[in-house]
């Protein structure tokens, strides 16, 4: 069936509208979140925190914040649409139709896409004030967005397929999404960290994400954007490829 398939833009069109009809939660609720992080920690770390060379804080932190607002917000999108859609019983309105599994990933993440992408812009638009940026290379901010939502979008697929309850989803959230983000290099440059802690950041993905996110405003990074997107892809294929063979398979859905 092609891409673009009826029932491919109708689902999508299901989602966006999903997350449109409640956008003082979903777009305005985050983006206060964001203001209140810049506010808070712009304050207290003002000063403290290294970062790059000829860079303030504030500027460092803004990328950071932008890029955590499009994860979490890629994330929450897709699995809660789904979680909720097994709890209720309309999944299988989603089943029946002659639906592939790449039309049915695809609605979900490109649907997360849109909404990380008008949340991060909202919080762009609102910080960007506090700070003067740059814009050295615009294609890799892009670039970097793009992917990254698109990998927290999968995941989210991922974690409302396994996922049975509300609770599961919390966990998963609260005790993988939310450290990983914290942990990346949001607050901070991961130079300032002993070398043990250091190398433990190289494992985690989402420091890739937000490091050649943030190397597109300032021209510089703590690793090679190149580097980082080759890791980024790869993840993201890998998450694909699980996503699609958990939805062909019918793990938790067909029951």
């Amino acid at each position: 069936m092609s891409m673009f398939s009826v029932g491919f833009q109708t689902l999508f069109y299901k989602e966006t509208l999903r997350f449109y009809k409640v956008a003082t939660q979903t777009v305005a609720a985050p983006v206060l979140t964001a203001m209140l992080y810049l506010l808070i920690f712009g304050h207290v770390l003002k000063g403290t925190v290294p970062r790059y060379p000829g860079v303030s804080y504030i500027a460092f932190l803004i990328p950071g914040l932008v890029m955590m607002s499009v994860l979490q917000n890629a994330f929450a999108n897709a699995s809660s649409s789904l979680i909720q859609s097994k709890i209720t019983g309309n999944l299988v309105f989603i089943l029946l139709p002659p639906l592939s599994h790449w039309e049915i990933l695809s609605a979900y993440v490109l649907a997360s896409v849109l909404r990380a992408l008008v949340v991060g812009g909202c919080v762009f638009g609102i910080t960007v004030w506090f700070a003067d940026l740059a814009f050295v290379a615009p294609l890799w901010i892009f670039a970097f967005a793009l992917l990254g939502a698109a990998i927290l979008g999968t995941l989210g697929v991922i974690c409302g397929v396994w996922a049975e309850k509300f609770d599961q989803l919390a966990a998963f959230q609260n005790f993988l999404i939310m450290p990983a983000t914290f942990l990346s290099g949001v607050f901070y440059s991961i130079h300032s960290l002993p070398p043990v802690w250091q190398t433990v950041s190289h494992f985690n993905p989402f420091f890739y994400m937000i490091d050649g996110f943030r190397h597109g405003f300032f021209g510089t990074s703590d690793v090679s954007p190149w580097t980082s997107l080759a890791v980024v892809s790869a993840f993201f294929a890998l998450l694909a490829a699980t996503a699609i063979n958990l939805l062909s398979r019918g793990y938790k859905l067909r029951h």
